[in-house]
């Protein structure tokens, strides 16, 4: 994986400075860093927060090789870090503490505010290599790894098997779901069934850019058909090489039956 993706989920109150109204994604290449804060004209931010609990440079994102590192800069205040996907896993990254590394492939930074939710960002991590499971003896730098690392517990893969569900099915060309479709049918979800349709665009920018690395949508391609050409993208890798098979339909919610016309 190329770096990491910072996200801000709605409610954050947060913003990406620089990009265009209502931007929630920001990029960060291997090396690169991203400093969030309330910030001022001498404190540049990347990532800007307005309430006033938060300090003028909060923290700041690191990139590596194979993990991220976490900043905090306030002098008061400890950040949690949780895996939203685990078992209520957590770390706490106190004041003043430099470069903390955070082991999570997807993670939750929570910043205490003085409103009644806290502010938040949302992280996606460096690609977690696996060995394949076919694997042969031999040196630990020689050994094959997977080409396509996913987990398939993690809420990106629960998207991608909705979006692969209708060629599982059916097995004939049809429409990609659009991500209102996803979001409806991963609805009654016992852990996922909250995930908003701004949630499920991040999830799907992060199948096709970081984890397919699918090359769709190139540069001047906006909007819908964007967005749409992500969506065939990562469905026609994921079927194309088994990343998605019939049993992961396994994974989401079970169809309630349509009711009854009156008189049926």
């Amino acid at each position: 994986m190329n770096g990491i993706v910072v996200h801000l989920p709605e409610g954050s109150d947060g913003h990406v400075v620089g990009g265009e109204h209502g931007t929630a994604t920001l990029r960060i290449g291997p090396g690169e860093r991203a400093r969030f804060g309330r910030g001022a004209p001498d404190v540049p931010v990347e990532i800007l927060f307005a309430d006033a609990a938060v300090s003028r440079l909060a923290g700041e994102i690191v990139a590596t090789a194979d993990h991220w590192q976490l900043t905090n800069h306030s002098a008061t205040h400890g950040y949690l870090v949780e895996n939203p996907e685990g078992a209520g896993e957590y770390l706490r990254v106190p004041p003043r503490r430099i470069g903390a590394p955070i082991p999570f492939e997807f993670s939750r930074v929570v910043l205490p505010t003085r409103r009644g939710s806290p502010a938040s960002l949302q992280v996606f991590a460096p690609d977690h290599l696996y060995l394949d499971p076919q694997r042969t003896g031999g040196p630990a730098g020689s050994r094959t790894v997977t080409a396509y690392s996913l987990d398939e517990t993690a809420a990106y893969f629960l998207v991608l098997v909705a979006l692969c569900e209708p060629w599982l099915r059916d097995r004939s060309p049809v429409a990609v779901p659009t991500t209102p479709q996803v979001v409806e049918r991963l609805r009654g979800h016992p852990v996922h069934g909250e995930l908003t349709a701004r949630a499920v665009s991040s999830h799907i920018d992060y199948l096709a850019e970081e984890k397919l690395r699918t090359g769709a949508a190139p540069a001047g391609t906006e909007g819908t058909a964007r967005r749409k050409g992500k969506r065939e993208a990562v469905v026609a890798v994921a079927l194309r090489f088994g990343i998605v098979r019939e049993e992961h339909l396994a994974l989401l919610p079970v169809r309630t039956a349509a009711p009854s016309a009156p008189g049926c």
